[in-house]
C-alpha cells in the first residue's frame, strides 16, 4: 500500500468526531480547522498539494493546492505525524450536526466522488482532488456545480455530511431520484445526471426545486437527510430581523410578544 495504514474509531451520534490511532512515523492529513485534540507527540505541518506528497516540484504543489480553491476549500491541508513512541491519537470533529462516513478506498476501486467541502481527513497517500462534471446540465443545475471532490488512493478517507446518512446500492440500470442538495457521495461507475421535475404546479409550488439528481447504477451512493444549505436557510429564517426585531415562532404568541415588547 502507498497510503499509511491507520486505525480509527468514530465517537458520538449526532455531532461525531473521529479518533485516528497512529503508529510511529504514520501520518494523517486533514482539512484545515478540523482538529479537536491530539497527543503532544503528534506534530503538525501545514502542506500544499493534494496530500500525497508526490507532486512534482513547487509548481505541481501549487497547481494541486490551487485546484482546491475551486471546491471552496483553503489552499492548505494539515499533516499530523506521530514523532514519538507507541501508539498515539489525534481527533477530528465535523463542523455541523451529522455523520462521519469512513471509506476504505481499496473497496471502491480506488476512487470516491463526493460533494464539495465534504472531506474531513485521510491517511497520508490519499489524493484529495477535484472532479469536473462532463455534462453542462448537471454542472448548471445539479446542486454541486461543475466541480465535486474526488478521493483517490488505497487508504482510509473520511467525509462528513448533515443529518442521517443512507447508503444505497444501485443495480445495473437502476435509477434513483435525489434532491440535488442531498447527494453526498457516489462510486465512480454511477452515472450522475439531472432530470426536470415536470409539471407547472410541481415546479412553482412543490418546494423541491426544478430538478432532481438522477443516479443510475451500478454502484453505491450516499444520501444525507440534512444538507448544510437547508440547515443554514432555517437558521437565517428564524434569526432576529434587522434592528433586533424577533421572528415569531409560528403562533399568535409570537406576535403578542412583539406587541408587549413594544416592537409593533
Amino acid at each position: 500500500m502507498s497510503a499509511h495504514d491507520i486505525d480509527y474509531k468514530i465517537i458520538g451520534d449526532d455531532m461525531q468526531c473521529v479518533e485516528i490511532e497512529l503508529d510511529p512515523q504514520e501520518t494523517v492529513i486533514a482539512e484545515a480547522g478540523s482538529l479537536m485534540m491530539k497527543s503532544s507527540e503528534i506534530q503538525m505541518q501545514t502542506i500544499f498539494g493534494d496530500g500525497t506528497g508526490q507532486e512534482d516540484g513547487i509548481f505541481g504543489k501549487l497547481f494541486s493546492a490551487g485546484k482546491r480553491l475551486l471546491t471552496g476549500e483553503s489552499l492548505f491541508l494539515t499533516a499530523y505525524t506521530h514523532q514519538g513512541n507507541g501508539k498515539k491519537h489525534v481527533t477530528f470533529a465535523a463542523p455541523f450536526p451529522g455523520k462521519i462516513v469512513p471509506f476504505d478506498l481499496t473497496v471502491y476501486q480506488g476512487k470516491i466522488i463526493c460533494q464539495k467541502q465534504a472531506f474531513l481527513c485521510a491517511a497520508k497517500g490519499v489524493a484529495v482532488g477535484i472532479e469536473f462534471q462532463k455534462k453542462l446540465g448537471t454542472g448548471f443545475f445539479g446542486g454541486e456545480g461543475f466541480i465535486m471532490q474526488k478521493l483517490e488512493g488505497d487508504g482510509l478517507a473520511f467525509i462528513h455530511a448533515g443529518g442521517t446518512i443512507i447508503e444505497r446500492t444501485l443495480q445495473s440500470g437502476e435509477k434513483l431520484h435525489v434532491d440535488t442538495g442531498c447527494l453526498v457521495a457516489l462510486t465512480k461507475d454511477v452515472n450522475y445526471d439531472i432530470e426536470f421535475i415536470g409539471g407547472v404546479r410541481n415546479t412553482l409550488f412543490g418546494g423541491e426545486g426544478v430538478f432532481f439528481a438522477s443516479l443510475t447504477g451500478p454502484g453505491k451512493v450516499w444520501i444525507q437527510s440534512l444538507p448544510f444549505s437547508r440547515l443554514a436557510d432555517k437558521i437565517i429564517s428564524s434569526a432576529p430581523k434587522m434592528g433586533g426585531k424577533r421572528v415569531g415562532e409560528g403562533s399568535i404568541l409570537g406576535g403578542l410578544g412583539d406587541l408587549i415588547d413594544g416592537d409593533n
